[in-house]
């Protein structure tokens, strides 16, 4: 009779087992949240291109548009289209950055000074080294976090006879650049300001989200 081994389990099977294991067992220790339109429907889950400027998706009574925006250059002084957000890192950033609003009870964010700590804390953990974020994870998230912060967010509820529409951007206020320091670290604003209109559907309609599963899932944005 032939042995056969049982199969091993993939480093992504064997980190959702370890999430799966920790939440029925242990105590919840942090949240993240989501607005329930974009748990109903999604940003796209790969880059679409940058000649897609507008993406569209319905769910039932939930209707969401994302246009794509543009940002001033400080060194051209040219205006510079950035394409729409898309994949796990833009997912990841935005829950957590709704959670800290939710926790402060504000929409100004008080966010790490090093861009490498934050990338650190929301990074894929499929691709996290021991020393850190590369170079190359660090400007992912950066360009995920600039294309949030520009574009235009639409979300349409219907509730009995009538829709309820709110247009709005998710971040108001941003500052990014890059200088750095004796040990090579990109810095950028410590303050970011979410968009009050969307700071005021996200208190009404957040969904809570353990973060223990978003990070064995933070491999893949349509397994999130």
């Amino acid at each position: 009779m032939k042995d056969t081994k049982p199969r091993r389990l993939t480093p992504v099977e064997k980190r959702s087992l370890e999430a799966s294991v920790s939440i029925a067992t242990e105590t919840l220790e942090q949240l993240a949240f989501q607005h329930t339109v974009l748990c109903q429907t999604c940003m796209p889950y790969r880059n679409p291109g940058d000649e897609m400027r507008v993406w569209e998706r319905e769910q039932g009574d939930i209707a969401l548009l994302i246009e794509a925006g543009t940002a001033r250059h400080p060194e051209t002084n040219r205006w510079v289209k950035l394409g729409l957000p898309f994949g796990p890192k833009a997912r990841l950033i935005l829950a957590h950055l709704n959670a800290e609003a939710l926790r402060t009870g504000s929409p100004e964010i008080e966010v790490e000074r090093s861009l490498t700590a934050f990338v650190r804390r929301l990074q894929d953990p499929t691709k996290r080294g021991k020393s850190g974020p590369n170079g190359r994870e660090i400007c992912a998230f950066k360009d995920q976090l600039m294309r949030l912060s520009v574009a235009a967010i639409r979300m349409a509820m219907k509730a009995n006879e009538h829709s309820v529409q709110i247009n709005s951007q998710f971040v108001d206020v941003i500052k990014l650049w890059l200088t750095k320091d004796e040990r090579n670290r990109v810095f950028w604003s410590p303050t970011l300001h979410l968009n009050q209109k969307y700071f005021d559907s996200l208190q009404k309609h957040a969904v809570p989200l353990d973060e223990r599963a978003l990070a064995a899932l933070a491999h893949s944005g349509m397994v999130i």
